[in-house]
């Protein structure tokens, strides 16, 4: 499918050649500051050198000292505690994480991830009926449960209090719960909305160790699990999150817990890892076990407490996981073959496509591989026990959340991102759902965000690539939504000597431009593009840089994302 190039709007010239003199750098590189909100000294000095300090007070959050006195009298009424998360990677890296800290104060501690297939998302009745079976008093949800209005009422009326730590969009009736930590409150003042779940068990920690004066290193030794979090839950690597994310991704090349080593040990990655990296090697296998058996398995690795025991624990995992890649694609290949045979389909603003067999362990999978296959809203449907259990995904620039709020009367619950979301119904109105679905996105859908783009921010010329040019360009990372690695444009370029497809469809081939070096560049699926360059035609090109380590050889290659030859 064809990418529009959709080129940054330009920045003030002004404010670039300031911030270039200023910091003696390159004007494409300041362009690049600008674009993300830098504009002086200080500025890039917070953005290139984050610090520790640079995180929120905790207690800025709307009702963080109503649960860490609520917490601190569960423990001195020596209470029993029940952490509650999802069961994706956010969740189940969030209740490691506060359960982790606090079992090293406090005894009376349990855990609890509600099984995907019996009980569905976020808080369940069954959750609420083991924890007063089992003499828990005190709920803390985590990822979850912003939306759990009546599971909480039920909770209150079996003496259970519950401390909501969440980061979805809550409705206009909060839980009545005894605190309710969710950066997206409308009555929340919290400098920072796009925490992490996992984020937020963090805070909740910060506060503790604040409270009661213990050393900030008590809450620090979890950033590798909160970098994990933020990289798997696709939230922005901006503000905090780039600061938990850049002490993160530190300790976890460097002194991660046991159970991730585990994890990076089945990794492929040569050097050290980064948010994308996380995502695809790191997060599927943790989110394999909710998906095929039970998310504790999941839970069971990160608190690992040796290596071996981690071992043991990831190998499971990558069973887990080998089954998940298997129902996958599976489960593609049917769902592609029922749009591909309806002309109907084909030419509609949306996918709904429903199998009542499809494993509900990958349809959140299936619907990003169908969204990236047609560019378009999509839900994917499954049965699940009486009803029906969806996930959605969207393209870039469209509010999917929104437009479920619109289809909201049809179904029982619903809940997650712009996005991404999740959602259940009875099977009766799947018909009705595909019409609105098809009708409120049609209304609302700019046409040509159904067209896939790339952004690109700023023409290049590849003699300005230079060794400083790409350590400061380094600097920028981590990278992820809203400071995503920069794309550049560079234009009449040309072959040298002969490219080669490797692997089923990739471009390896060395590129130059007049007057500049040769740069070593992969341009991954773009293999039809051979007979042309091979030619000798000149071509432009958008593309990002990045470091090649072969063999303990490193290398700048770009990383081609698009080519358009010149006539």
């Amino acid at each position: 499918m064809q990418k529009r190039w959709v080129e940054q709007n330009p920045v003030n010239h002004n404010s670039v050649i300031s911030l270039a003199k200023a910091l003696n750098i390159n004007e494409v590189l300041a362009s690049l500051l600008v674009q993300r909100g830098v504009h002086d000294f200080e500025e890039a000095r917070r953005f290139f050198r984050p610090s520790l300090s640079h995180l929120h007070n905790p207690f800025l959050m709307k009702d963080m000292d109503v649960a860490i006195r609520r917490i601190e009298k569960a423990i001195g009424m020596k209470e029993h505690i029940l952490i509650y998360g999802d069961y994706d990677v956010d969740g189940t890296t969030a209740v490691a994480v506060l359960y982790s800290f606090l079992k090293r104060f406090y005894n009376h501690i349990g855990y609890y991830i509600p099984d995907r297939y019996k009980e569905g998302y976020g808080i369940s009745f069954q959750g609420i009926d083991y924890a007063k079976a089992h003499q828990y008093s005190l709920i803390i949800a985590l990822d979850c449960g912003i939306k759990s209005i009546d599971k909480v009422a039920y909770a209150k009326a079996k003496g259970i209090d519950f401390i909501i730590g969440d980061h979805h969009t809550p409705s206009e009736q909060l839980p009545d719960a005894i605190a309710v930590l969710d950066p997206k409150r409308k009555d929340c003042a919290y400098p920072y909305k796009e925490l992490s779940g996992c984020g937020i068990a963090f805070k909740i920690i910060q506060a503790f160790t604040k409270t009661n004066h213990l050393d900030d290193a008590e809450a620090h030794q979890y950033l590798d699990l909160v970098a994990v979090s933020i990289a798997s839950d696709i939230v922005p690597v901006t503000g905090e999150n780039r600061v938990l994310a850049h002490f993160g991704l530190k300790k976890l090349n460097n002194n991660p817990c046991f159970g991730l080593q585990a994890l990076i040990n089945l990794s492929s990655k040569v050097g050290e890892l980064n948010l994308t990296d996380v995502i695809f090697q790191i997060g599927p296998r943790i989110n394999a076990a909710g998906r095929i058996e039970h998310a504790k398995d999941a839970v069971k690795l990160l608190l690992a407490k040796s290596a071996e025991e981690a071992k043991n624990c990831c190998a499971l995992v990558d069973v887990q996981n080998m089954q998940r890649k298997d129902f996958d694609a599976k489960i593609t290949a049917e769902a592609l073959s029922l749009i591909q045979e309806s002309e109907q389909l084909v030419k509609k603003k949306t996918t709904v496509v429903y199998q009542e067999d499809w494993h509900k362990g990958v349809i959140g999978i299936v619907a990003s591989r169908l969204t990236e296959k047609y560019y378009r809203p999509t839900i994917v449907l499954t049965k699940s026990n009486d009803y029906v259990a969806g996930s959605a995904r969207s393209v870039a620039g469209f509010d999917l959340y929104e437009a479920l709020l619109a289809c909201s009367d049809l179904l029982e619950q619903f809940g997650g991102h712009k996005y991404a979301a999740g959602l259940t119904m009875k099977a009766e109105n799947i018909s009705a759902l595909q019409l609105r679905f098809e009708e409120v996105v049609a209304q609302r859908i700019r046409p040509e965000l159904l067209e896939p783009e790339i952004q690109i921010d700023a023409q290049l010329n590849l003699a300005d690539i230079t060794p400083k040019f790409f350590r400061i360009l380094h600097q920028f990372a981590p990278f992820g939504p809203e400071n995503n690695a920069p794309v550049f444009l560079a234009k009449n370029l040309y072959v040298k000597g002969m490219a080669n497809l490797v692997g089923v469809n990739h471009l390896k081939m060395f590129v130059t431009q007049e007057d500049a070096p040769v740069f070593d560049s992969i341009g991954f699926g773009l293999g039809e593009y051979l007979p042309q360059l091979n030619r000798g035609l000149p071509f432009n090109a958008c593309f990002t840089i990045e470091e090649n380590v072969w063999r303990e050889r490193r290398a700048i290659q770009l990383n081609i994302k698009g080519i358009r030859l010149m006539s």
